[in-house]
């Protein structure tokens, strides 16, 4: 095989032979990631199969967007930990820029599931550009400075260049730098979208246990450290750190999340519009009601929670009380906001957390048959909501007063 007069210098000054650059000694399968991630990839992939089977809505559109990018995420982590390196140096890095794209498409996903905007914003998008550009910008010295070979010299410290080691660790460190950042960010955003939904929820339901995803928050959080584990750990992999959990923890974490992540996302229902709240609601605004209106429907919201128990029905909605007392959703949820300063979910789950401490002092039925008695359709909703109102667990509450 010929090679040029410049590998022929770089050869000369390493004090290493043509057939050492060019064949640089085969390096072992790292088995118990490839092991891993390749089970991460069959996951993915059969995750994406039954997105794509699922009806073409929004939501289902996002999430096969972003499982594959996942999959372009986990090919890049087989790419190094099977040895697919040595075969294809030049693709050293091409995932990269790809991998900025995870927190944005997360951030996509999740505004299609919970928000009631139909239309994307635009400032997100635009800016999910920023991560690949600057990415791709900080790559540039490693793409167009070094051939393939110098590339896969890089992965022997009997071969690796110095010079070239420097390009190689200030790009991965860069690159990782913004990937941390832009994550982060669109994570952060993330999160608040899902309080905000699970505000907005509040506002029209009693019972949000299926519409709220609360695994969705706990999932971001997960992730998120994941994802910071695994820039801590690649960063320091170039300074010659590792630990005893390198390469194993990071890859078991990832595999847990993503398998939490698939099958949730693949269970969870796809919300209605009218599931996600009215944006418009949420903001605090000055009365329009005269004072006398809002204490007029105060006083049926008492009389038909008190005589008429319509506490009891686990599904009760604003929607539903609004037609109960003839009183229109708007001027109920003023009333609740400005004159009785709390909103429909606490409004609610008030009145059937005291008819619970009266069941608790006066029988001696269980307290979860209590729970679904008066109204809640979970027992850990109710025991929260009991001791929001109480202080203390129902358990608790029973002893007390025995």
């Amino acid at each position: 095989m010929l090679i040029d007069d410049t590998q022929c210098k770089l050869a000369h000054r390493k004090s290493i032979s043509h057939v050492e650059l060019v064949n640089i000694p085969l390096m072992a399968v790292d088995v118990v990631p490839t092991v891993i991630y390749s089970s991460m990839l069959g996951i993915t992939v059969l995750s994406l199969i039954n997105t794509l089977d699922k009806p073409k809505l929004k939501p289902n559109l996002y999430l096969a967007g972003l499982l594959g990018l996942l999959i372009i995420h986990i090919l890049g982590e087989l790419y190094i930990y099977s040895g697919f390196y040595r075969y294809a140096p030049w693709l050293a890095g091409a995932q990269m820029p790809i991998r900025t794209l995870l927190g944005p498409a997360l951030y996509l996903y999740a505004h299609a599931v919970m928000s009631p905007e139909r239309k994307f914003p635009k400032t997100p998008a635009l800016l999910a550009l920023l991560g690949p550009i600057s990415v791709i910008v900080l790559m540039l010295p490693f793409l167009f400075q070094l051939s393939p070979q110098e590339k896969l010299a890089l992965a022997d410290p009997a071969t690796r260049i110095p010079e070239h080691w420097q390009i190689a660790v200030f790009t991965c460190v860069s690159t990782m730098l913004v990937f941390v950042i832009f994550t982060g960010a669109y994570l952060a955003v993330t999160l608040k979208l899902h309080h905000k939904h699970k505000a907005q929820l509040m506002q029209r339901f009693s019972s949000i246990e299926g519409r709220s995803l609360d695994w969705f928050k706990v999932v971001l959080i997960l992730w998120g450290l994941a994802w910071l584990l695994y820039a801590i750990e690649y960063t320091l992999s170039f300074m010659s750190w590792k630990w005893f959990g390198s390469g194993i923890v990071l890859p078991i974490a990832e595999a847990f999340i993503l398998m939490l992540f698939a099958h949730l996302a693949l269970k969870q229902n796809v919300l209605e519009d009218s599931d996600k709240g009215e944006p418009q609601t949420i903001a605090t605004r000055d009365a329009s009601l005269p004072a006398a209106r809002m204490q007029e429907i105060a006083s049926k919201l008492q009389r038909v929670m008190s005589d008429g128990r319509m506490y009891c029905d686990e599904e009760l909605s604003l929607n539903t009380l609004s037609t109960a007392i003839n009183v229109s959703e708007n001027h109920i949820s003023e009333t609740l906001s400005q004159h009785l300063h709390t909103n429909f979910f606490h409004f609610v789950n008030g009145y059937r957390v005291k008819a619970a401490q009266d069941l608790l002092r006066s029988s001696d039925k269980l307290v979860s048959t209590i729970a679904y008695e008066v109204g809640f359709n979970s027992k850990s909703t109710f025991n929260s909501a009991f001791k929001k109102v109480s202080g203390m667990t129902p358990t608790a509450y029973r002893t007390s007063v025995s």
